[in-house]
């Protein structure tokens, strides 16, 4: 069991997408302790303020279309947490991956550059936990057209820029995110407070790692720890659960019945191997139940059943 990197102090960190649910408590949680700078393109006003009241300098941009002139290429450490899914190719790939591989020369300085993968990457309709070596595949065309192959494109170019400018990576693929900000088990949530049908892939228990915000935060500082030329490459999960049993689970926190849906359009079980994150950087601790029974009291305490 590798021994826990030391968090993160003193650093000049840029961090995109920083108002994004995965990406808003790991800002917030470097922020106290870092000089962090937040890549958007802030749209709203309120995602200004938003950054700015956690301590991190925003830093307009649309990583599709803009220069990088505006931004510093001093950072000592990058994290790439931004993603569109615009269902449009040409922009969707030009900021998911093109964007990448600009922003990774433009930090060619960095110690090291974190870039956020997804699950989504791997070809759907594996028996058993998928490695890092498993077939890719455009699992996620039903609901996401793409987003499963800009994430693909994503890892070849930041692995291309990195090789290419001698910068250290770890590209992590991260399962089911979840926590205080939200994730999908929020979004059951939601269906399950409005009775709504939850759609769940006809070929399940769709299963996933639930991995949640504490874990992810604690887990950075190693992830960059890790980072090689050429890329590291890892799977970056927790508890295997189904969203059978997570949407179960939130029936009995707030006395309610889930109904499934089951169909083919839904994004099939995906769980993952996580040897090698495990050898890396260490498992994740939050027992799912415990996580989700946290983010339901922290963002609707209301539909808690009393006791």
């Amino acid at each position: 069991m590798p021994a826990p990197a030391a968090p993160l102090a003193g650093e000049k960190i840029l961090i995109t997408g920083p108002t994004s649910q995965v990406a808003f408590p790991l800002a917030r949680a470097l922020a106290a302790s870092n000089e962090v700078y937040g890549l958007a393109r802030f749209a709203r006003a309120k995602d200004v303020a938003r950054v700015e009241a956690i301590g991190v300098r925003p830093l307009k941009a649309d990583l599709a279309t803009d220069a990088l002139d505006g931004v510093p290429d001093d950072f000592t450490y990058v994290l790439n947490f931004a993603v569109v899914k615009s269902g449009d190719f040409d922009y969707d790939l030009a900021a998911n991956a093109e964007g990448a591989g600009r922003l990774v020369a433009h930090c060619r300085g960095a110690k090291a550059f974190l870039h956020c993968s997804s699950g989504a990457v791997y070809q759907a309709g594996a028996a058993a936990p998928l490695k890092e070596s498993d077939p890719l595949g455009d699992n996620h065309r039903a609901l996401f057209p793409t987003y499963s192959l800009s994430k693909i494109a994503a890892e070849a170019v930041v692995r291309f820029a990195a090789r290419q400018g001698g910068v250290p990576a770890t590209i992590a693929r991260v399962s089911v995110p979840y926590g205080d900000n939200g994730g999908w088990p929020w979004f059951h949530l939601l269906m399950l407070a409005a009775d709504h049908p939850i759609p769940v892939h006809r070929d399940g228990p769709s299963r996933y790692n639930l991995l949640h915000e504490d874990d992810y935060t604690a887990q950075v500082p190693a992830l960059l720890a890790a980072a090689r030329v050429p890329a590291t490459v890892v799977n970056w999960g927790g508890a295997e659960a189904s969203v059978e049993e997570w949407c179960a689970y939130l029936g009995e926190l707030t006395g309610r019945t889930p109904r499934f849906e089951p169909t083919a359009a839904a994004i099939p079980s995906l769980p993952m191997d996580l040897t090698r994150m495990h050898a890396l950087i260490g498992p994740a601790r939050t027992p799912w139940r415990d996580g989700v029974r946290r983010m339901v009291a922290a963002r609707n305490p209301e539909l808690l059943r009393a006791g």
